[in-house]
């Protein structure tokens, strides 16, 4: 996605959804209306518009049903099955939490129903700050890892902790230093390893490890795993700031800024962020994202 195809390919799948507003769709069929993948598409957006992809499938929804309501004499039944609700059950509660009002009251006139309306993608001109990063051609790479599994519903939740909750688990009990004990002195990095969330599966991986220097096979069975990463071009990203809110502010400008003026995209790889021993001064650590042109 370079310059304003970034922009373009966001507007054309935001046109996709709008015209197949009453099928069974979601952000997997959007992406694939744009030629992305669906992991790809998911963060994209999100970043970009402040929601998802589906998010804005069931407001607009949500939105042409009160309309319709209040406009029309269609009944409340024929709107929830209109509109993608199993049951006037479903749909009122639903309703109720996007309007402020159930559909029965916006019917009779009693309440009015909230617009929410098609998204433009439109360029802005930011503050003019230089954007930091670097290219490195990554070889394949093996980490020893404590690995955990999530579902991938959960980052759509803006307050879940589930992967800092697990490194403040792991520095608790020792994890942290017995990984970074595996390694010789200045060479102890750790790494946050973060695998694809796939469309087909239901769950997505994330690991806290080290590189694998031949000392896998003297750990005792079940203790941790190994994680191989493929060869990959990455764009690298330095997190400065004193905690992790900074490898989200990362991430923000990586998609907003560098996908669209240089052309890459993010690709299926694990990406990760890697905590040096011995650290730059202000730098948190650096992301890792797996990249190649569009």
């Amino acid at each position: 996605m370079a310059g304003r195809g970034a922009v373009e390919i966001l507007q054309q799948a935001i046109n996709f959804m709008e015209e197949h507003l009453l099928e069974d769709i979601g952000y997997v069929d959007a992406a694939r209306a744009v030629h992305m993948s669906g992991y790809s598409f998911h963060r994209v957006f999100s970043f970009t518009v402040g929601m998802t992809a589906n998010e804005y499938i069931r407001r607009r929804r949500l939105s042409l049903a009160g309309q319709e309501l209040k406009n029309t004499d269609i009944s409340v039944l024929e709107a929830a099955l209109k509109y993608g609700y199993e049951s006037p059950e479903s749909f009122t509660k639903a309703f109720a939490r996007f309007h402020g009002s159930t559909p029965r009251q916006v019917k009779a006139g009693g309440a009015a129903p909230q617009l929410f309306e098609p998204l433009m993608i439109k360029i802005t001109i930011g503050g003019g700050s230089m954007l930091e990063y670097r290219m490195e051609r990554g070889e394949r790479m093996r980490f020893i890892v404590v690995k955990r599994a999530f579902d991938n519903e959960s980052l759509r939740d803006k307050d879940w902790r589930g992967i800092p909750d697990l490194w403040t688990e792991c520095a608790a009990n020792g994890t942290l230093e017995k990984l970074r004990g595996l390694c010789p002195r200045g060479e102890r990095d750790l790494y946050g390893i973060c695998g694809p969330v796939l469309e087909s599966e239901t769950e997505f991986y994330y690991g806290i490890g080290v590189r694998d220097n031949g000392r896998m096979g003297e750990l005792s069975e079940g203790e941790y795993d190994l994680w191989e990463a493929e060869p990959a071009e990455y764009a690298v990203f330095k997190c400065r700031g004193t905690d992790g809110e900074c490898i989200g502010e990362a991430w923000d400008r990586f998609y907003k800024e560098f996908c669209p003026q240089t052309g890459y995209v993010q690709t299926d790889l694990p990406d990760f962020e890697l905590y040096y021993e011995r650290g730059e001064p202000g730098v948190f650590c650096e992301l890792w994202v797996p990249v190649t042109k569009q």
